[in-house]
């Protein structure tokens, strides 16, 4: 799918409004300096510039012009997340780029939703890296990469194998038992459930929540034996199912990092 240009993608007063915000009309981006711009890319989005400059390139090399090519050609749901988090770190930080009046922040956010709403990919924030592990980076790679083509169904088997590593990892971390070989997929989260549990004053709604989601890991398993690439299957889960099962479990595991990030910092 051809990208769309920065002009085209965004209206000209909520483009304005944008460069305004972020202090781009002169090549700068807040108060970024070269390194501190590619820090902030990899620490939202675990995207390091330098690596991924297809990303990046095409405007030409200041941050302002590499912010406009990221704009371009990323994911709208990566650009929608790091808008909102530059939102945030100029709110943060002290920035000489003058006050921002209720008109021009509301066409900001308005550009923003506007790029949310012609978002069609998963949210893949949720699969990552949870410890050093050379293969798990490439599984998480392998997964991404089926999603950025809009191939769910093509990534369930995967999916499965990276929630039995998670999975296994948070209880270990917790300083529960090793998952066994055989230890199948909802058991492990049925484990980890019983730890958030004990250690987390989840609401009564919060609760009821994560306990559903152990039938719904059990549940992946048969889709993963005899609709996914695991097997020689004839049939695969169809692509709308698919979709709807990683959003499923990545809300999940959303939540799990969400009250358990510090296990994720190792």
């Amino acid at each position: 799918m051809l990208k769309k240009p920065y002009e085209q993608l965004i209206p000209r007063l909520e483009r304005d409004a944008v460069e305004k915000v972020l202090g781009m009309d002169s090549g700068y981006v807040l108060d970024f300096s070269d390194r501190t711009f590619d820090d902030f890319f990899f620490e939202t989005v675990k995207i390091d510039p330098s690596a991924q400059s297809r990303l990046f390139s095409g405007r030409g090399s200041s941050k302002a012009k590499r912010l406009r090519s990221f704009i371009e050609n990323a994911s709208p749901h990566l650009v929608a997340k790091v808008l909102r988090e530059l939102w945030e770190h100029r709110e943060a930080c002290i920035f000489g780029g003058g006050y921002i009046d209720e008109k021009t922040q509301a066409l900001y956010f308005s550009a923003i939703a506007r790029i949310e709403g012609r978002a069609d990919q998963i949210d893949t924030t949720a699969i990552e890296a949870f410890e050093v592990n050379e293969t798990l980076e490439e599984l998480v790679a392998s997964i991404r990469r089926d999603l950025d083509a809009k191939k769910p169904h093509a990534a369930i088997d995967r999916l499965h194998t990276y929630c039995m590593k998670r999975f296994a990892a948070l209880i270990r971390k917790h300083g529960g038992p090793e998952c066994g070989k055989d230890d199948p997929l909802h058991s492990r989260v049925g484990k980890y459930v019983k730890i958030l549990q004990q250690k987390h004053n989840l609401t009564p709604v919060s609760d009821r929540i994560v306990k559903t989601h152990i039938a719904v890991f059990q549940e992946i398993n048969p889709i993963r034996n005899d609709q996914s690439f695991a097997h020689d299957n004839e049939t695969l889960v169809t692509m709308d199912e698919a979709r709807f099962i990683f959003d499923s479990v990545t809300a999940f595991l959303r939540f799990s990092k969400a009250i358990d990030g510090r296990l994720f910092e190792d």
